[in-house]
């Protein structure tokens, strides 16, 4: 179930906070559960089963890892667990990837055939793994209440997309929170801002995409209003699904972590990445990368770390040649700026942010391409080989129709949109009313929104495929 579908918006979100508000504190998290498990089960029923396991694995692995106090023993335990995980997300997610490429290589029929992708397995896996892990370090206690880690595990904002959420930052509230009015206001308003971006955004872009993805003309400007188009659909996307997210656990008490905070504002590719999907960030720093060692070792190693993590990266956002690359991609550039670019980036302020933009636009051109053979010839497209001519009369059609909502886009991808609306609510209504603007704003964006869902808009998010 999407977030941006009617049936969400107007029937299974009323009826589960109407249940949620009236059901007392002792009955919350089965709430919850419950309805995070009908949330995933409508459109991934044939998995809910296997997710269920999953939350049963980690909680009995929990139990274990806390009771046993020998250290090589719950070493092992621990290491049985991690491997029960990649076992899983392993045959689920890669599978495929591994039979086809043997297939090929020995020019033979796939035996095993196509294994479905359980929607948002690569988030609760990570997050069940990091429970585990938390134990065994000792930074949280393991939870002695099934229904506490079926209610962490399965929590729906953030089930099929993140943000990945760390059990020992929610462990308090899970047991205990604290339910407001302005907290639901302010967790409605997050809401309706990530609407927005879905919505108005990101779906406009997307059909921007799709247009050109379906085109009869092959010119050096439709290959550029492509990559831009990419560049923010996939930003408004992805960011407006962790907005709502977010938005809706603030509305049932927790506090979520920022998943985005402005990436293409950034000057320098190891800054974007302090600033894009920042839960994955740090899940990968805290439970690879330091682990590995860090940048505590000889400078082979160093680089060797770097290279493993962003492999790892690539591999998690999909089993495909493409993913890897574009996690190499980003590992080459992260080691370039930390050997001496960083310096001269930081003094140029101008080129830093043009190099940014550009490179991540070229990352995410490899990121949506089907093969790296696409991948490449898009790249080239930008500077006209292989094209019929730079500019052709489709492309400039096209510019024309989304030139608005590619300028909004970029408005909007810093911080100077929301401080215009801001702005220019303050001074239309006042302070005094500022809050009834804000409020009859989220109502524009829904009914916006719906018009645009009830006439069949473009409206996957691109996130539930990995």
């Amino acid at each position: 179930m999407l977030f941006s579908s009617i049936p969400f918006l107007y029937c299974f979100f009323p009826i589960f906070f109407i249940c949620y508000y009236l059901s007392p504190s002792f009955m919350k998290n089965g709430v919850i559960v419950l309805f995070s498990l009908v949330f995933y089960g409508w459109q991934e029923g044939r998995y809910v089963l296997l997710m269920v396991a999953v939350i049963l694995l980690g909680y009995v692995y929990g139990v274990f890892l806390e009771r046993v106090e020998k250290p090589k023993k719950k070493k092992m335990i621990l290491i049985f667990a991690i491997i029960s995980y990649l076992a899983i997300l392993g045959y689920f997610k890669y599978t495929n990837f591994f039979m086809d490429n043997f297939s090929r290589l020995f020019s033979i029929k796939n035996p095993i055939g196509t294994i479905l992708l359980p929607i948002g397995i690569s988030f609760y896996i990570f997050q069940i793994m990091s429970y585990n892990i938390d134990v065994y370090r000792n930074t949280c206690k393991a939870q002695k209440n099934p229904l506490i880690v079926a209610a962490y595990i399965s929590l729906f904002p953030q089930l099929i997309a993140g943000p990945i959420v760390r059990y020992k930052d929610i462990e308090e509230q899970l047991l205990q929170r604290s339910h407001s009015f302005l907290k639901t206001y302010e967790g409605m308003k997050k809401f309706f801002i990530g609407l927005g971006k879905k919505i108005l955004l990101a779906n406009q872009l997307g059909e921007c995409c799709d247009i050109f993805r379906q085109r009869g003309e092959d010119s050096s400007l439709f290959f550029w209003l492509y990559a831009i188009a990419f560049l923010f659909h996939i930003y408004f996307d992805f960011s407006g699904y962790s907005d709502m997210a977010i938005g809706l656990a603030e509305m049932m008490g927790f506090r979520l972590m920022e998943n985005f905070n402005y990436p293409y504002i950034s000057r320098s590719i190891t800054e974007f990445w302090r600033r894009w999907h920042i839960s994955l960030g740090t899940w990968f720093r805290d439970y690879v990368y330091i682990p590995l060692g860090g940048n505590r070792v000889t400078f082979s190693r160093w680089l060797f770390n770097i290279g493993i993590v962003w492999f790892l990266t690539g591999f998690w956002h999909g089993a495909s040649w493409n993913f890897i690359l574009w996690g190499m991609y980003f590992a080459l550039f992260l080691m370039i700026e930390k050997l001496g670019l960083k310096k001269y980036l930081e003094k140029n302020r101008f080129f830093s942010h043009c190099y940014v933009l550009f490179f991540v636009m070229v990352s995410f051109l490899i990121f949506d391409g089907l093969s790296l053979k696409e991948a490449g010839r898009n790249f080239l497209g930008l500077f006209g080989v292989g094209c019929e001519t730079l500019v052709g009369a489709e492309s400039i059609y096209y510019l024309k129709n989304f030139l608005i909502v590619i300028l909004v886009s970029v408005v909007f991808a810093t911080p100077i949109g929301k401080l215009i609306v801001k702005k220019l609510l303050q001074k239309v209504f006042g302070k005094r009313y500022f809050i009834l603007a804000e409020t009859a704003g989220m109502l524009l964006i829904l009914l916006a929104a719906t018009a645009y869902l009830v006439d069949g808009s473009f409206n996957p998010f691109l996130y539930f495929r990995f």
